[in-house]
């Protein structure tokens, strides 16, 4: 019977990810997963790598740092294993906020800044503009405006985006590229235990022996026997755009956010609902969500939905990941990514890596440890 070094249950773009680190360290892998590997959270991200943002953690910024830093050698490194292209976006993000609660990073914009950099979306906010001061002009256009609306200040970002669809892909060729097994379409319901040690898993099929067990199984890593940890899902859901005006960047407002893809599709999202594992898309909601990306950009007006999806990201009470060993010897977790799993995979598989090898990691995993909830 053929044997494995470490078996890694999930395959969205955590674990994929893991596994071909571990791949180049020598470690013989298989990886466990419950559908078709990247087709839950990692697949319905959005793809926003916002390593400096306000609404990471504090204790995971220099985590969310690093992994953004490194973004482009991940990709680079995807793409020529894989042979496949990998859509990394370098443009930044607008910001458009009432509270203008922006990062420290972010540079402030004026109307007339903005106006050369992403017209679409200046357009908009010169006719909210004018419609409240001078609504018998609003309708023949003006110069645009050196400051931005009272309601409303913009700022601009230098981060990027990625298209998920693309990475997870290019991720699950580059495995089997670096010969990591891949078991599909089966669940794990259990890791065997045996004198206190991880001995393999146990699926609704059969079983798999191994020395080192490491769950990434996303919103389903918490409901694995024997040990229940307090990963939960959140639905998000979303819809993608076609035939509107070409935006450049990423455009974030109090209400929506707004992802160009290389294609010319517009991601639009994002709701946060805990519904548990109800991944059905609502109408209302959609259509809301459709509501919203007009009003921050009119032009999409015109534009033609082109799909709809919801996702389960993984969450955990104190908004942190689980990154460690667990109380069962050679069984670790690497979960509760929520709305960062994207961004994080590539510092997720270092440090995971170092910590399946017993070699010394560079960051402090303490904030991060399974034993934080016992």
């Amino acid at each position: 019977m053929k044997s494995w070094d470490a078996i890694i249950i999930g395959g969205g773009i955590i674990g994929l990810s893991l596994a071909i680190s571990l791949r180049k360290e020598g470690v013989r892998v298989l990886l466990v997963e419950r559908g078709e590997p990247g087709r839950e959270a990692s697949w319905a991200a959005a793809g926003m790598l916002a390593g400096g943002g306000s609404e990471i953690p504090e204790a995971l910024r220099p985590l969310a740092s690093e992994s953004a830093r490194i973004y482009p050698e991940f990709v680079r490194e995807l793409e020529d294993e894989s042979g496949m292209k990998v859509d990394l976006r370098s443009q930044g993000t607008i910001l458009i906020s009432r509270t203008a609660h922006f990062p420290e990073s972010a540079e402030r914009l004026s109307l007339e800044k903005l106006s050369s950099i992403e017209p679409a979306v200046s357009a908009s906010l010169l006719r909210e503009f004018m419609q409240a001061r001078a609504p018998v002009l609003a309708g023949q256009g003006s110069r645009a405006l050196s400051g931005s609306t009272p309601e409303k200040s913009v700022a601009y970002l230098d981060e990027r985006s990625v298209d998920p669809r693309a990475l997870v892909s290019a991720a699950a060729k580059a495995a089997r590229h670096r010969q990591v097994d891949i078991s599909s379409g089966t669940e794990v319901k259990e890791v065997l235990v045996s004198q206190g040690r991880a001995t393999g898993v146990r699926t609704d099929r059969t079983s798999y022996s191994a020395a080192v067990v490491i769950n990434c199984a996303g919103a389903w890593s918490g409901r694995i026997a024997p040990q229940n940890f307090p990963v939960r899902p959140v639905k998000g859901q979303m819809l993608a755009l076609v035939g509107g005006p070409s935006l450049r960047h990423v455009v974030r407002s109090d209400e929506v956010y707004l992802v160009p893809r290389g294609d010319k599709r517009i991601v639009v999202g994002s709701t946060l609902e805990d519904v548990g594992y109800n991944k059905q898309v609502e109408v209302d909601t959609i259509q809301h969500l459709f509501q919203a990306a007009r009003e921050l950009v009119p032009g999409l007006a015109k534009s033609k939905k082109h799909e709809d999806w919801a996702g389960l990201r993984p969450a955990t009470p104190d908004g942190l990941p689980i990154l460690g060993e667990t109380s069962t010897k050679e069984y670790f977790l690497a979960g509760g990514h929520y709305r960062d799993g994207i961004l994080l995979a590539p510092i997720t598989a270092q440090v995971m890596t170092a910590l399946v090898l017993r070699k010394t990691s560079t960051y402090d995993l303490s904030p991060f440890s399974t034993f934080r909830f016992a």
